[in-house]
């Protein structure tokens, strides 16, 4: 595994609001990221977001269960675990996804994919209800 790469998931299997300095020791300057919510450009604004994302999540851990790179590129796939006061009840949520990656000495771009209803509207109180009634009956 490359260095970039090995740096990444490090950083993502110790995720939390004391380690959000090694943010800075894998992404380059000018990083992409975006995920179903976000769109984000430049270092700072990324930073930013995770501090931000962190004063509201009790606990997050990454468990990185898979990773496929070539050329400096990766795919890396990860079931996410936070507890966030107001959604599931405080009670864990645990959500699947893919990063995908490109890199040299730093991680330029990254891309999340997950299932934004999965680990947001259907654990909100009223909305959550209704998204699982319709997924039901798309199911049936």
């Amino acid at each position: 595994m490359s260095p970039a790469l090995d740096a990444f998931c490090a950083l993502y299997r110790r995720l939390g609001p004391d380690g959000l300095a090694g943010l800075r020791q894998v992404y380059a300057d000018e990083v992409h990221f975006c995920d179903p919510a976000h769109d984000l450009h430049g270092l700072e604004t990324l930073v930013g977001y995770f501090e931000g994302l962190f004063t509201h999540v009790s606990q997050c851990r990454f468990d990185i269960e898979q990773v496929m790179e070539q050329e400096g590129e990766a795919f890396v796939r990860w079931r996410m675990h936070f507890v966030h006061p107001r959604l599931n009840g405080g009670r864990e949520v645990v959500v699947p996804g893919v990063s995908h990656l490109r890199f040299d000495r730093r991680i330029h771009y990254h891309r999340d994919y997950f299932d934004l209803g999965a680990l947001l509207y259907e654990r909100l109180p009223v909305l959550g209800a209704v998204i699982r009634r319709l997924k039901g009956r798309l199911a049936s």
